[in-house]
């Protein structure tokens, strides 16, 4: 069984910093790629950051510059440290990974980006 439980989110002024943590159950975590989506109200789901197994890391344009996705394989965590922070990054943040065939995602966590 995959469980993924996010946590670090809050309210935070334009500008400033929010670092995001998945800890992740399983012994799959250092084989696989571990990825933050985001979901803005009345907006798709959006790919922020990906981190692969071998250490290879993506990033939406949107984030490029402000956003660093970090693994620690020995604790089965992923994190997300989001600097100069917008009010356009306001939105639920997911941790996700596939294993197996299937999706797995996390409840998500809450950002709001308010001045």
């Amino acid at each position: 069984q995959v469980q993924l439980v996010e946590s670090g989110g809050g309210l935070v002024q334009p500008g400033g910093s929010l670092r995001l943590s998945c800890a992740a159950s399983g012994s799959f975590f250092r084989l696989n790629t571990m990825n933050w989506y985001r979901q803005a109200p009345g907006t798709q789901r959006e790919l922020v950051a990906g981190s692969t197994s071998d250490g290879s890391t993506n990033y939406a344009d949107s984030v490029k510059g402000r956003f660093t996705i970090s693994r620690d394989n020995a604790k089965n965590t992923v994190y997300l440290q989001m600097n100069s922070l917008k009010p356009e990054d306001t939105a639920v943040y997911y941790c996700n990974t596939r294993f197996a065939g299937t999706h797995y995602w996390g409840k998500g966590t809450l950002i709001i980006v308010s001045s």
